[in-house]
């Protein structure tokens, strides 16, 4: 018996052993930019502009960790992954960083060598339907067909949700959100389910976006966030706090456009760098997180200007306002 166990623990010796010696962060700064993969084009979360400058909620994300890691948020090599090449791309080591509005679920957080970082917003499943059907409930979709992308948690939770309700429905698979909205505006299906963000994103893009609703019926929790490869720690506290930082730069009241000014606040002090020594146990330069204000902003900026009120998306903070103001988005203290 002994003989047949030693391969198996020198096996996961040597599994562990190339772990540990993992160090992203030293990748990352000896090839100057950072590869984080992000999404085909999804607006207000990662999709290029005119001048083909990508922007989006998810975009600020990899550009914190790059102000983080190398001083300037511009340093970026942006990797547009579908939903099937996301997890690919991550554990080949194709990409550093995955930001991506992927759900947390624990058979990805466990199973497949993935961590994630936090949560950059909070979501849920819905359902958008042409206004001229009159359908005001999810429970009205009995017998419909949907529309919806290829490896995502969306069929899933479409199938117990309408299992638990003893409904008939019928799926229309799309790889891309763009083939997917192509075939709702076509007729291929009745209705588009996806996380809500993505469908005020969508809704968008349509002809003419007042024809369609998006249904008030949300079926499920959606945490979306960064993901990084399991073995590199320090890389995993680095993009975990990249994003802690925006989230207390907001509940302090700082922002890039008031950064340099002296702030009373301990706790301000200690997360700009001017005292203490966090840095030292990200193994990052004293101006970490000061870079991370000052280039991208705090949560809120980036919120309002990919997805807020005064963008075509019009979207609400809801639950992704601060836990001071009736939402849910909480960082942990910076002491």
């Amino acid at each position: 018996m002994q003989k047949l166990l030693k391969p198996v623990a020198l096996s996961l010796l040597t599994v562990i052993s190339l772990q540990t010696k993992a160090d992203i962060l030293s990748n990352v700064q000896a090839k100057g930019t950072l590869n984080c993969g992000v999404s085909t084009g999804l607006v207000g979360f990662s999709s290029t502009d005119s001048a083909g400058k990508w922007k989006g909620l998810d975009v600020d994300m990899c550009r914190a960790v790059a102000a983080a890691t190398l001083g300037d948020a511009n340093k970026v090599k942006f990797v547009p992954l579908t939903n099937k090449e996301r997890f690919i791309a991550l554990q080949s080591g194709e990409i550093d960083l995955l930001s991506r509005n992927t759900t947390w679920t624990i058979t990805r957080d466990a199973s497949m060598g993935m961590n994630f970082a936090g949560v950059n917003y909070y979501d849920g499943q819905g359902f958008m339907v042409n206004k001229s059907l009159g359908i005001t409930s999810a429970k009205e979709l009995d017998g419909a067909t949907f529309c919806l992308k290829a490896g995502t948690t969306t069929e899933l939770t479409l199938a117990d949700y309408f299992r638990s309700n003893h409904m008939n429905y019928k799926i229309a698979i799309s790889d891309t959100a763009a083939q997917a909205i192509k075939g709702f505006a076509t007729g291929r299906c009745d209705a588009l389910t996806s996380d809500q963000s993505q469908l005020y994103a969508l809704k968008t893009t349509l002809k003419n976006p007042s024809s369609a609703i998006i249904l008030k019926d949300v079926i499920s929790k959606e945490p979306l966030g960064p993901v990084v490869r399991q073995g590199d720690d320090k890389w995993f506290n680095i993009v975990k706090w990249s994003l802690n930082v925006m989230i207390s730069a907001e509940e302090m009241g700082i922002t890039s456009k008031n950064v340099d000014k002296a702030f009373k606040n301990p706790e301000a002090s200690r997360l700009l760098g001017r005292s203490g020594k966090l840095h030292d146990y990200l193994g990052l330069d004293k101006k970490w997180s000061y870079n991370i204000i000052s280039q991208v902003g705090n949560y809120a900026q980036s919120f309002d200007r990919n997805v807020g009120k005064d963008t075509p998306l019009n979207i609400s903070r809801g639950l992704n306002a601060l836990w001071t103001q009736g939402g849910i988005l909480y960082s942990p203290p910076f002491r």
